[in-house]
This record gives C-alpha cells, structure tokens and sequence, in this order.
C-alpha cells in the first residue's frame, strides 16, 4: 500500500497535473483557429487516452454499435470520480460538456469553452439554468453534437443519487435520443477525496438510446426516471 501511494503521489499524479495544463494549452491555442470544437474534442480525447494509460485504467466500452457516431445525442451517466469524463470520452462521438457559468467570464479561458462547443450553466439560478439548457438545445440541432450530463448533479461516494430533470429536459427540447451509460470501477481508480490513484478495470455500459422525437416537456419527469432506472441496472444497483 505504501509504495502504491508513493507511485501515485510522485509519478502519477504529476503526470496527470502536468498533462492537463500541456493538452489545456494546446486546446487553448487551438480554438484561436478552430470555432468548431472538433480539433479541440481531438485534443480532449488524447489527453483522456493518456490519463487513462498512466492510471492504469483498463476501459472496456459495451453498447457502442448502439450509437450512430453521426448522429447527437444526450449522454446520462452516473457520476463517482474525477475519472468519470476521460473515461466516457473514449466514446466515439464528438461530445460536449455542460460547464459552470462563471468559468465563462474567466478571460481566455470562456473564450475557449464557447469556441470549443461548450455550455454555460447556472446552477444556483433555476431560471437561468433552463434558459441556459434551451439554449443547449438549440446548439445541438444546430451543430449535431451529444452532450455529456451527470444528473446525480456532483460525484456520489455511496451509491446512485436522484437524477435532477436538467438531462431530460435537453433531450426532450432538443428532440434528440436520451442515452443511459452505467460507469463501473473510476471509483476504485481514484476515490472521491482521495488522491491515490490505482490500476483497476473499468466498464462502460451503453443502454439502448430513448427517442424523444414528439415527446412532450410535461413528461421529462417519467423520461428522468426512466434514465435513471437504466443506469442503476447497468451499474448493478436497485433503481
């Protein structure tokens, strides 16, 4: 356990700090050139395969020839370590991330979040949230990317929370398939709170995408619900 920590604490975790500021600036330098966020998400998802390697995380992906890897959809996922987003970007799509509002203002910084497809969001203002969520909407019929949510609304260390409506009701506005991805195993590579990072095995489970194509916003709760109760089967957990 001791030599374990102390690999974590001087080899690991320096290289993972040292690669997110080197990929960061990259990514930064190039949304100066591209407004798409395509050579950004490229960006993204080399820095994850690094992460991922020097972790020692072994990712199995199960469902993947459920997706069409052209088509937008809204991702929901269970969310229990820092892990979680490089492991769900070995998902071949061109995925977007929902971020807080104020990392926005920050100079440079909100420039390249916006450049790179990125959403803002309130989170402690209700109607700025769903207006912030509309606009989501939006962006994704209008530039056919998916989107990446976790409802639990922050890591969970004991067990799969209540979804917030939020991933719902994008899907439902959007009028793009729901997809329920169960996350196995990121808890054992980094627990919450912890720094130590181990080799585990981890596995993505995709559940069959829930078309919203003509579904009504009053029935986003039955759609939370629903993703929820797939997810927790995909992660083994009573729904």
């Amino acid at each position: 356990m001791l030599l374990s920590r102390l690999r974590a604490y001087l080899l690991i975790d320096p290289l993972i700090i040292g690669s997110t500021a080197v990929f960061g600036f990259l990514s930064l330098l190039a949304s100066a050139f591209d407004n798409s966020g395509r050579t950004q998400h490229a960006i993204a998802r080399r820095w994850a395969r690094f992460v991922l390697a020097v972790s020692g995380a072994r990712v199995r992906v199960e469902g993947l020839e459920k997706l069409q890897q052209d088509a937008p959809y809204v991702l929901v996922a269970n969310h229990s370590s820092f892990m979680d987003t490089p492991v769900v970007l070995q998902i071949p799509l061109q995925i977007r991330f929902f971020a807080k509002e104020g990392l926005f203002r920050i100079p440079l910084l909100g420039g390249h979040l916006r450049r790179a497809g990125h959403f803002p969001v309130a989170r402690d203002n209700p109607r700025a949230s769903l207006k912030s969520l509309t606009a989501g909407a939006r962006l994704i019929r209008e530039r056919g990317v998916s989107v990446l949510l976790f409802p639990e609304g922050g890591r969970s260390s004991d067990g799969l929370r209540e979804f917030k409506e939020g991933a719902a009701y994008l899907a439902i506005k959007a009028g793009v398939p729901a997809v329920p991805i169960g996350i196995t195993g990121t808890r054992q590579v980094l627990p919450m709170g912890s720094l130590h990072v181990r080799p585990h095995a981890v596995t993505v489970r995709i559940g069959d995408p829930i078309p919203t194509a003509g579904m009504k916003l009053d029935a986003r709760g039955e759609l939370n619900q629903t993703l929820r109760r797939k997810v927790a089967e995909s992660i083994g957990e009573p729904g």
